[in-house]
């Protein structure tokens, strides 16, 4: 047994499933290994040695040893055998994350008290970990099956890491944005949602909204500066689709979710408004899409006895259809952004475009403070007007088990932009052929009638409400005058559009969107790349 300094490792000789195994903690580096000693001494890790981050260890526990049956084979030689039980997370195929435990035994009752205090002292100074939580069900979404989700793979995990919940299981429509609104969220380390990304929108709205009112912001002026809120949020996979946990954690998983949340990660998020006329009509953190998409999400909400299934048909509805809408949007590139939406390089745990970004942002906005540089007013917007199938914005990949590598598939979760997707009037067998780029490897952007730009604030007006309420596109041409791209008009152009936001239907033709930088944060790190080589169990 070694001595336990301030930051010197602890070694000992323990037995863990009847294999004599050396076992170190390392404080300096937060890590805790084992690995199988048969011979005199502790002897040096092999190939075979086992590991675990103490960040990732949920909690240590007194094993009772009483009833075991330790009086026969390898125990015999144990008059009382000491046990402790470390509880940790293994990780699975497919970024997905399992509850796993070893148990450790040894004869001597002072080593089994220094291991116990040891790892219990380490594990205390993880700050980051939520004890107390609000956790809103949603008992209809999805497949209904939202409260067994959260009995069943969560509270159990939940208890396990001395986490308190208070449950509120939604009764209708909006009420985690009003309970949020209501409700003392101080006391809370976090908010959780059991549901699917309507769950999400609909706690994210009200937990963006509360923070705006108790700063005194405004939330109807598309320039106000948004005040981030200290609450993470969690998302407990149980809908149809799960794109944002999906883009999150790369999973739509509710065990791995419930482990990132005891754990107590944090990955910042962008969160884009949308307003028309000084109003804010809705927050989006996933899509927002004209045309195709906004014509499936409005179709679909008429077919909601067919379940599930409606989004299938009123897809394929959709896209039979074929309506283009003439229109013109005007945006303001990212230029603080790192990297490109064709780059191949996706949004990972620890990003560096998502650090490099913001970072980057933070210095624009300070140079445009102190008037060292030129302000919005004269910044150089782009214009574009045609005849479009889709228009579609992404502030992350969108991926989601039936699109694996999502819309955009570099689209950054915090750089502070949104990938613009412009769709203009093609066939529809070409459009078909980049539906179908969604599902495989292929660059869906690969096509002449597809164009993708990274920016970090557009405009859209409709050419019918263009008629009716030029007040948009007239401060487009007021600013940097009309850049139309010449395309012949189309024979099947449509009068407009509606707007699927995060699959809430928003029927304004003419909207301002702007990004707001890592406005949210939630209990997650990000996509993992693939580990070279997996903990063993």
């Amino acid at each position: 047994l070694g001595a336990m300094g301030a930051a010197e490792p602890l070694r000992s000789v323990l037995w863990v499933k009847q294999q004599r195994c050396a076992v170190s903690l390392d404080p300096a580096r937060a890590l805790l290994r084992w690995w199988r000693s048969p011979g005199p001494g502790a002897g040096d890790p092999g190939a075979d040695a086992c590991s675990v981050p103490v960040s990732e260890i949920i909690t240590v526990e007194e094993t009772d040893v009483n009833g075991k049956q330790y009086s026969s084979g390898k125990w015999q030689k144990m008059e009382r055998p000491y046990a402790f039980t470390v509880h940790r997370v293994r990780r699975a195929r497919r970024h997905r994350w399992r509850w796993a435990q070893v148990t450790f035994w040894c004869a001597d009752e002072q080593v089994h008290q220094l291991w116990l205090q040891t790892l219990r002292e380490l594990l205390e100074k993880l700050t980051s970990r939520p004890k107390h939580l609000l956790v809103f069900v949603n008992p209809l979404g999805g497949k209904g099956h939202g409260r067994r989700v959260y009995e069943r793979k969560v509270a159990p995990l939940f208890a396990l890491a001395s986490i308190t919940a208070e449950i509120i299981v939604t009764e209708r429509a909006n009420h985690a944005k009003e309970s949020l609104y209501e409700l003392n969220i101080d006391k809370y380390d976090g908010i959780v949602c059991v549901g699917g990304d309507g769950m999400f929108s609909e706690v994210l709205h009200g937990l963006v909204g509360r923070t705006q009112r108790d700063a005194g912001v405004d939330q109807n002026h598309p320039r106000a500066a948004l005040v981030p809120s200290p609450l993470r949020i969690g998302i407990i996979p149980a809908g149809s689709t799960d794109c944002v946990c999906y883009s999150t954690v790369g999973t739509n998983d509710a065990e791995t979710s419930a482990l990132h949340i005891i754990l107590g990660d944090s990955l910042s998020m962008d969160v884009s408004s949308v307003h028309h006329g000084g109003t804010l009509l809705r927050y989006f953190v996933s899509l927002l899409g004209y045309g195709f998409y906004g014509d499936l999400i409005k179709d679909s909400e008429k077919k909601r006895w067919m379940g599930l299934v409606r989004y299938d048909f009123s897809g394929l509805k959709t896209f039979l259809s074929h309506h283009c809408y003439e229109g013109t949007v005007s945006f303001l590139p990212a230029q603080h952004a790192v990297g490109s939406p064709r780059d191949r390089k996706p949004c990972r745990a620890g990003c560096f475009v998502c650090r490099q970004s913001r970072q980057q942002l933070e210095e624009e906005q300070k140079r445009s403070l102190y008037g060292l540089e030129s302000t919005e007013e004269v910044e150089e917007w782009k214009v574009i007007c045609g005849q479009f199938l889709a228009i579609n914005a992404t502030n992350m990949s969108c991926a989601c088990p039936r699109s694996p590598r999502g819309l955009s598939p570099a689209a950054h979760l915090g750089d502070g932009s949104s990938d613009l997707i412009l769709i203009r009037k093609c066939s529809r067998f070409n459009f078909l052929r980049f539906l179908v780029r969604h599902t495989n490897q292929g660059d869906q952007f690969d096509f002449t009638f597809v164009e993708v730009y990274r920016v970090k604030k557009f405009q859209f007006v409709s050419k019918t409400a263009g008629d009716e309420d030029s007040s948009v596109e007239g401060r487009g041409k007021k600013r940097f005058g009309q850049l139309c791209s010449d395309h012949p008009p189309c024979s099947c152009a449509a009068s407009s559009s509606s707007w699927n936001c995060d699959g809430e239907v928003l029927n304004s033709s003419a909207v301002e969107v702007r990004v707001h930088c890592q406005l949210v944060r939630l209990f997650a790190r990000g996509i993992e790349e693939p580990p070279r080589r997996e903990w063993h169990s």
